[in-house]
């Protein structure tokens, strides 16, 4: 009779381990299905907040260059007391495409210099 038990105790053990491993795989599954989740999650923030930023820049952008155009009428409307109207609209029109020209040129080359490094 005391064979029995034994048996009945080294069956219980076994079978309380596999529910363990069951348990174990279970909680750890779910753990990285959790982190993974909130790894997404993160990502979605971070796009959220880099979207949100480049339309304010955008919009930021937008109104300097209003403020640009206004700045170059009241230049145009200055310089009508010294030539012509037209005259002063194209003098401001070349200095501004001149200055432009050299920005972009400078922003050419160093987009250059960074594609070619190896």
């Amino acid at each position: 009779m005391s064979t029995k038990v034994e048996n009945k105790n080294s069956a219980s053990p076994r079978e309380s381990f596999t529910e363990l491993l069951e348990q174990l795989a279970n909680n750890f599954s779910s753990v990285v299905h959790d982190e993974i989740e909130l790894v997404v999650q993160e990502v979605r923030e971070k796009v959220s907040s880099v979207c949100s930023g480049f339309f304010t820049i955008v919009a930021g952008a937008f109104i300097i260059f209003a403020a640009l155009l206004s700045f170059c009428a009241a230049l145009i409307i200055e310089l009508t007391s010294y030539m012509a109207p037209v005259m002063a609209a194209l003098a401001t029109g070349a200095a501004l495409a001149f200055f432009g020209g050299i920005i972009a040129y400078i922003g050419y080359r160093r987009l250059n210099k960074a594609i070619l490094k190896p």
